[in-house]
């Protein structure tokens, strides 16, 4: 989820990637190990994966996701995430479609934004 341009950027009153996939990542991205996401919002997955609290479980929602989903949403570690979620494209995000963004918007019952970017 992106917070530049935050008046137009769509993620800011989506986040239903945030409450839709787990965001699983290396474990070295967590801070204990190096990298910048904080490991106590953390949890192991395998011996060298982990996950972001809240997003293993058949209702995912991270623990770092602030707001409701589909009105006004911020990460509230944005600039520690980690490559999971800064790699995540939105739907329509450089003319590009992005069918887990489209996914998670309709767990959320929010349309697909690429009929909005006019793909």
């Amino acid at each position: 989820m992106s917070q530049a341009g935050q008046s137009d950027n769509p993620c800011q009153s989506c986040g239903a990637c945030c409450a839709a996939l787990r965001v699983g990542f290396y474990w070295t991205e967590a801070d204990d190990a190096g990298g910048t996401v904080p490991v106590a919002l953390t949890e192991s997955l395998l011996p060298h994966r982990r996950c972001m609290t809240g997003t293993n479980s058949d209702t995912p929602r991270c623990i770092a996701l602030v707001g409701e989903v589909g009105r006004a949403v911020s990460c509230s570690i944005y600039a520690q995430r980690s490559s999971t979620c800064r790699e995540f494209a939105r739907d329509g995000e450089n003319g590009v479609a992005s069918p887990a963004c489209a996914r998670a918007r309709a767990r959320h019952g929010l349309p697909p934004l690429q009929s909005e970017a006019g793909i």
